[in-house]
């Protein structure tokens, strides 16, 4: 217990005085700006790709233990598989659009 209170310590201090030590003493920057512009742009369209290649990932797997089971089956599983993957991916491409438009 004393150790992950010293982690949780450790870990929240910096985040908490690094604030202050970057504080500016005049009004924001436009350069910042669009520095948080682009930033927010690649983390959004990293969290994308991220969360829609594990949704893919997930969905061909369970089609393919579904098919592996039942063989017969193939026909009512693919489709609903294609259908959704290609739900997942419109999905990333959105973000995709709405990074490239924020950037």
């Amino acid at each position: 217990m004393k150790t992950k209170v010293l982690f949780l310590l450790s870990a929240v201090t910096p985040l908490l005085v690094a604030g202050t030590a970057f504080a500016q003493d005049a009004g924001s920057n436009a350069n910042d700006v669009s520095m948080a512009k682009a930033l927010a742009a690649g983390l959004a369209i990293g969290i994308a790709a991220a969360g829609g290649s594990v949704g893919q990932g997930r969905a061909a797997a369970a089609a393919l233990e579904g098919i592996a089971r039942n063989p017969n089956a193939s026909g009512k599983i693919l489709v609903p598989m294609i259908l959704g993957l290609a739900l997942i991916e419109s999905l990333v491409i959105y973000a995709l659009v709405i990074a490239l438009k924020m950037g």
